[in-house]
């Protein structure tokens, strides 16, 4: 298989992931479209699919409007949040210790500034939900407010580059939420005490998502996961987070169709890591429970390709030996630099059970994680891809992978 075939693919995976289906949101129809094209894709490079269904929500929203006074302020639905037709006085809350002392109960509580500056990790998010979080969610829940309203900057780490960003995106927190610019809290501040109505015309629908995985190798107890989320934030294609990662799985799937060595080779397709509850990864690690000594090595792929500089290669907890032989392997191709430890991606989910890990972007990615304002929103399309970054990242997991040398 050419460069230029493994290019014609990646170019025609990348437009039916992103454009062919409309959108790949947990629970969508799109997402199913998408877990269904990955399952063919492989069975048709002779690898048998294995599906793994869970329970799941999908969302939808015609939209929000705050009035107070008659004057109109600009919200938006949260993400999976129930919808909700609100007339009640609005009380606001700042701080943590504000949220303690102040009583919200039957009132349109605005959250902004301190409490308000970092999206809240979803109430059962098991990976990382800072102490804060816990406090200032659990407080929510027993202050019983009618409704909460989030006036919310930039926070790219977590909430990816979408502005205003959603401060609560959690289908699990039954309180009805939406939330701002925190231009537009400015403006509200002034009306605090006074009643305001909110309607937000949101609504969850009961659906299932799956996990996809192929396997090739005769040892099922030495295990080389590679992983890729195919799951996307909805109202963006999901180019960079993360069809491309799902493109390297595609392209290697292709390219190692005939490997027939002993290591088990795991392509899989996790469903949820854009999601609130990541049910996908939460399947995985049931269906892996007491087996995770079997893999010796994850391989994440999320937020390559991107048009601008080298692609990244970040080993994380690899013995010295091994990473100096993919060092080696890697220098052979000129676009692909190693890269610092970063955590934000499936592949902490391995290093949690202290299995090593190598996690694939890109460099500019890597480099203004804190700072883009690219993923999560419209402007993460095919238009920010090079494929041909895609191919060099596939070539070189091919290289890695039939090189023995690397494992022995």
């Amino acid at each position: 298989m050419n460069r230029e075939q493994l290019t014609a693919n990646a170019l025609s995976y990348l437009e039916q992931l992103c454009h062919t289906i409309p959108e790949r949101g947990v629970g969508s129809q799109g997402n199913r479209l998408a877990t269904r094209f990955f399952a063919e894709r492989l069975a048709a490079f002779g690898w048998q699919p294995e599906i793994s269904r869970f329970e799941a929500i999908d969302w939808e929203t015609l939209g929000a409007g705050l009035q107070v006074e008659s004057r109109d302020f600009a919200v938006r639905s949260s993400p999976y949040s129930l919808g909700c037709e609100v007339q009640a006085p609005l009380v606001g809350v700042s701080s943590l210790a504000e949220l303690e002392k102040t009583n919200i109960e039957g009132k349109i509580a605005l959250l902004y500034g301190e409490i308000a500056k970092e999206q809240l990790m979803p109430k059962n998010f098991v990976f990382y939900n800072p102490e804060e979080h816990q406090q200032i969610i659990s407080l929510l829940e027993k202050k019983h407010p009618q409704a909460i309203v989030c006036a919310t900057g930039r926070n790219p780490a977590v909430a990816g580059g979408v502005y205003p960003f959603p401060l609560i995106e959690d289908g699990d927190f039954d309180i009805p939420s939406v939330y701002m610019t925190e231009e537009e809290g400015k403006r509200l501040l002034p009306y605090l005490g006074k009643m305001a109505i909110l309607v937000s015309r949101a609504r969850r629908i009961p659906s299932t998502g799956e996990n996809v995985s192929g396997r090739k190798g005769k040892n099922p107890a030495r295990r080389l996961v590679f992983t890729a989320h195919i799951d996307a934030k909805k109202g963006t294609p999901g180019a960079i987070d993360n069809a491309t990662g799902v493109i390297v799985l595609l392209l290697l799937a292709e390219l190692l169709q005939n490997y027939s060595g002993d290591t088990t080779l795991e392509l899989v397709a996790f469903n949820g890591e854009d999601y609130y509850a990541v049910p996908g990864q939460m399947l995985y690690l049931r269906q892996n429970q007491g087996r995770f000594h079997e893999i010796f090595l994850n391989i994440n792929i999320d937020g390559a390709g991107y048009l601008i500089g080298n692609s990244v290669f970040s080993p994380m907890n690899l013995s010295a030996e091994m990473e100096e032989k993919i060092t080696k392997i890697l220098a052979g191709f000129p676009g692909i630099s190693l890269g610092a430890p970063w955590y934000q991606g499936d592949h902490s989910i391995f290093l949690q059970f202290g299995i090593p890990a190598m996690a694939i972007t890109s460099q500019w990615f890597l480099e203004n994680m804190d700072t883009q304002d690219v993923t999560h929103t419209s402007r993460d399309n095919p238009e920010i891809v090079d494929v041909r970054k895609l191919v060099e990242i596939a070539l070189a997991l091919q290289k890695i992978v039939l090189d023995e040398r690397t494992w022995t």
